[in-house]
């Protein structure tokens, strides 16, 4: 029998169609999408009890204090801001207890914020932080 060489011969067809290119071309971010932020991270014990309260909900100032464990809550998001966070302040009227209205800080974190702590941590525990 005359078979041709192998580098010759036709190639068989296989059944299946041949892949298309993409109907949806990839995505690109948006022009106004939120830039990342970058946190340098911490290992003081009252940034670290702070930024875990914060991911998990918004905190007045004296929830901050109570939970660093020191009466100077707003120094201790100033200095989370430096390393990156934005940590924003919302400010919420309300009465105190003499009968004024006062408009008191609550803290929260973005969404930003929490990939940039998310980010931090991944990074961290790959370095066999913590």
């Amino acid at each position: 029998m005359d078979r041709p060489p192998p580098g010759d011969r036709p190639k068989k067809k296989s059944g299946r169609r041949q892949a298309e290119p993409d109907l949806f071309p990839a995505s690109k971010p948006a022009a106004d999408s939120t830039p990342s932020a970058h946190f340098s991270g911490t290992d003081n014990p009252r940034h670290l009890r702070v930024i875990h309260s914060l991911l998990l909900r918004a905190r007045r100032r004296e929830e901050i204090d109570h939970i660093a464990g020191a009466s100077n809550g707003p120094e201790l998001i100033a200095e989370l801001r430096r390393r990156g966070l934005r940590a924003s302040c919302r400010r919420t009227p309300c009465i105190d207890r003499d009968g004024r209205q006062v408009w008191p800080g609550i803290y929260e974190l973005d969404d930003a914020d929490r990939r940039a702590i998310n980010a931090w941590l991944r990074l961290r525990d790959r370095k066999g932080g913590r």
